[in-house]
């Protein structure tokens, strides 16, 4: 760029810095390149799951384009872990603690290194609002890339994904398909490197960054294994850079109207409940007042308009085959549907980003016309009621039953009622709950995929209700209810329901009630005495400071205690 772009609280020629400069010849810094800024790129490369594996290939593009654009880059890592694969299992609830994780961890990288901006690449579902938490308390210029979807997978015909093979168990179960077409299914649903294929947490989650403005337009729907991937990194590499020139850092991006954005272009592609939960966390980081309620506020102007997966037919390739997530913003900005003046990562307004994106292709039927939605409002509904004062997340998507009343089936673990219904002990018309697995209780709010797609699997999933106050998948589909607040271990109502208890739950009216009476809850209240929470480790860690789901399940509320009762 032809300028010295170091922030000079940063510059290494002061005499004082010998023994900085010392270390970092040793890495292969030389003279040259302490004149340029420093520029961190966040890796979270790993060999754990096909989200992440191809991500050390795309760091170094992203290097290639910080260093061509006068930056001094340095690749640094930090961890991952694969929901699909702890999904059903004790590890899940390693799942949302990780994102913290994640977040501390490039926070600490960038603070100690004295890093001047970085590009943060993400993967699987945690990656990305990981990397978003630490870009939005680091406050230096940061581009965030997503490292893109996996391709589907095929069997006779049909396309396939890691959901696919969920609900093939339950299919399994009920002896529709036998062991041989269980094992065709498990061997084709994942054909490479990439996230989740549907409109699952890692596709929602990089198309709300996109819609935020912190990744470069198209970012979020260009395939992993792709030559534009690569390129796209290389960009944001550059892209870093230009923002140190202009000064422009994340607190000028990550304003509430981005965060209204992000929202609506969710809500329109039909995205995952999680989203919820890591736009409250990162608007929190960002210090942008964001609260659950403004979900439902913006779910009642916003139209579905996507077919996507789980509960359409389509993937993430597809629509990037069609235009891709540009083209559908293109298509909501010229209806009144975004902020345009939000500015973004390219210096420029999200308005002016995306006024000459390619517009939708003629003749496909993945994004429906705005005269003709797939749903008149947004999918994802905050319910409340005396079961739930705090609010709770249900995505109706493609889901007919709008209306559900029947008995409560208690269980305080995911095995137990997991049991019950491979035991065929659920029957149609009843409120299956699972509870003591929230933030705090589970710990760490394990997701419950694997029972929700065993009912869709045994032609249960708008015939039985599930609730719970852990969460679910992006590839969950069916009638359930997420994030029940307050969770059973701070003594919620849900800790208060007994079998049998008719519970009703009401999208239309965004209600989710029981038929107990106060004076009945009081006198349970009374007799219930708190689970003992995980004392040591990462679990316990989480369990003592994060807080409430409907405060984005975050762990630096200990300062705040009136937020968190």
């Amino acid at each position: 760029m032809g300028k010295d772009l170091r922030i000079k609280s940063h510059v290494y020629d002061d005499p004082k810095r010998a023994p900085n400069r010392a270390m970092l010849r040793a890495v292969g810094i030389t003279d040259e390149d302490f004149k340029k800024p420093m520029v961190g790129i966040a890796s979270t490369w790993s060999e754990v799951t096909p989200c992440n594996i191809h991500i050390n290939d795309l760091a170094i593009a992203a290097k290639d384009g910080a260093k061509v654009a006068g930056g001094t880059p340095m690749i640094f890592n930090t961890i991952t872990v694969s929901d699909g694969i702890s999904m059903g299992t004790s590890g899940m609830r390693y799942s949302l603690p990780s994102r913290d994780v994640i977040a501390d961890s490039i926070e600490t990288v960038v603070g100690a290194e004295n890093l001047d901006g970085y590009v943060a690449i993400g993967g699987c579902d945690k990656n990305i609002p990981g990397c978003l938490i630490s870009i939005a308390r680091s406050d230096v210029p940061a581009v965030f890339v997503y490292g893109g979807t996996i391709k589907p997978g095929f069997r006779n015909g049909d396309k396939l994904d890691i959901v696919s093979v969920f609900e093939g168990v339950g299919k399994h179960n009920n002896g529709d398909i036998d062991d041989e077409e269980l094992r065709g299914i498990e061997c084709a649903a994942c054909p490479g490197a990439g996230s989740c294929g549907g409109m699952y947490t890692a596709n929602t989650m990089a198309t709300a960054v996109e819609a935020l403005g912190m990744s470069l337009p198209g970012s979020s729907s260009i395939p992993a294994e792709s030559p534009e991937k690569e390129e796209d990194c290389f960009k944001a590499g550059e892209a870093v850079l230009n923002l140190l020139e202009k000064g422009i850092y994340p607190k000028d991006i990550l304003t509430k109207e981005a965060f209204e954005n992000a929202i609506t272009v969710v809500m329109v592609l039909g995205g995952s409940t999680n989203a919820v939960l890591h736009l409250l966390s990162i608007a929190n980081a960002a210090g942008v007042d964001l609260t659950i309620d403004d979900f439902n506020e913006i779910q009642a102007k916003v139209p579905h308009l996507a077919d996507l997966k789980p509960s359409g037919k389509y993937v993430m390739e597809d629509l990037y085959k069609i235009g891709g997530v540009p083209a559908v913003m293109r298509l909501l900005l010229e209806n009144g549907y975004l902020h345009g003046d939000c500015l973004t990562v390219t210096g420029k307004t999200i308005a002016e980003n995306y006024a000459d994106a390619p517009e939708l292709a003629e003749g496909q039927d993945i994004i429906h016309p705005l005269d003709n939605p797939y749903r008149k409002t947004g999918p994802l509904v905050i319910l409340k009621g005396n079961l739930s004062p705090r609010g709770a997340v249900a995505k109706v998507s493609g889901v007919k039953v709008t209306r559900h009343t029947g008995p409560a089936r208690v269980f305080n673990t995911e095995e137990e009622a997991t049991e019950a219904v491979m035991n065929n002990e659920i029957n149609e018309g009843d409120v299956l709950v699972i509870r003591y697995v929230g933030p705090k209780g589970g710990p760490g709010m394990p997701e419950m995929l694997s029972i929700s797609a065993i009912l869709v699997g045994k032609g249960l999933g708008e015939k039985v209700a599930l609730l719970t106050d852990g969460r679910f998948s992006g590839g969950t589909h069916g009638l359930v209810v997420g994030h029940i607040a307050p969770e059973a271990q701070d003594g919620g109502p849900i800790a208060l329901l007994e079998e049998g208890d008719m519970v009703t739950i009401d999208s239309d009216q965004k209600e989710i009630s029981m038929d107990v009476s106060e004076e009945e809850l009081e006198r349970r209240r009374q007799q219930w005495k708190a689970p003992e929470m995980v004392k040591r480790g990462i679990l316990g860690k989480y369990a003592h400071n994060v807080s409430c789901s409907s405060l984005g399940a975050v762990t630096d509320f200990f300062n705040r205690p009136d937020l968190d009762k």
